[in-house]
């Protein structure tokens, strides 16, 4: 019997620690976000290839993707909803949301995601040159939002708090990705400080793609007394041709407090 017990005790200590090494326990999930500005496809050698984006996306093999500058059913793109021709491409769930419209469609950004969301949310954003918005997709155990920003400072520390209304009222881990088009330091960067946490390391540049002098895509995570993000890695990846900007991504473990 004692045999059995010691037996027993061993192969639950097992199965614990297997789980935890898989990321996923009661009480904390390991996530792994990207965010890419997909310049709707079209490369710096000025070719359009939806498959060659889906293969890095696909390489990434993140949980979650935040995706800037899509156009869905525009002439400039023969009519072609880009972000579900990437959901077709990658085997994942789309949510798109239009921030303005454009040549007889729309233009604005995206997720992708392994799994479907639960419910999605959409604010518009203010934007002197165009409008912008953030996309939120709840999912069962997570909230994450996409989002643009405009190339107006004032336009986009306004956003910052439009974007804090919105995820106010989330009960579960919240993530933030996207471009933000202002570097780390500048005061809008340092208004999200406030009620966010920076996840990917602000002194890697993203942007331009082929000659990276500067940061301004972003992954954060709300600050909040319930939950704790712990980085495990996190990589901006060379793609220099593929968009102008670089793919970035974070794999982090959510703790539950």
């Amino acid at each position: 019997m004692k045999h059995k017990v010691l037996l027993f005790f061993f192969l639950s200590v097992f199965i614990l620690f297997h789980s935890s090494a898989s990321g996923k326990t009661g009480s904390a999930d390991t996530l792994k976000i990207l965010t890419y500005n997909v310049r709707n496809c079209k490369g710096l050698d000025n070719f359009t290839n939806y498959e060659r984006i889906a293969q890095i996306i696909k390489r990434m093999n993140a949980d979650v993707v935040a995706i800037q500058e899509l156009d869905s059913a525009t002439t400039r793109s023969n009519s072609v909803d880009v972000l579900a021709e990437l959901a077709l491409k990658t085997g994942m769930f789309s949510t798109y949301n239009p921030s303005i419209s454009f040549q007889g469609g729309a233009y604005g950004i995206g997720i992708l995601s392994k799994e479907k969301p639960i419910r999605k949310e959409s604010v518009p954003l203010p934007g002197k040159e165009e409008k912008r918005s953030v996309l939120l997709v709840e999912m069962q155990d997570f909230v994450f939002c996409c989002t643009h920003l405009s190339l107006t400072q004032d336009d986009r520390k306004a956003s910052v708090g439009i974007i804090k209304n919105l995820v106010s009222s989330c009960k579960k881990p919240v993530l933030l990705s996207g471009d933000m088009n202002a570097e780390f330091g500048s005061p809008e960067i340092q208004l999200f400080s406030e009620n966010w946490q920076l996840l990917n390391d602000h002194l890697i540049s993203t942007f331009p793609a082929n000659k990276p002098e500067k940061c301004i895509d972003f992954v954060l995570a709300k600050k909040s007394e319930k939950f704790q993000f712990r980085i495990v890695e996190r990589i901006v990846e060379n793609e220099p041709i593929a968009s102008d900007h670089l793919p970035v991504w974070v794999k982090v473990v959510v703790i539950s407090n």
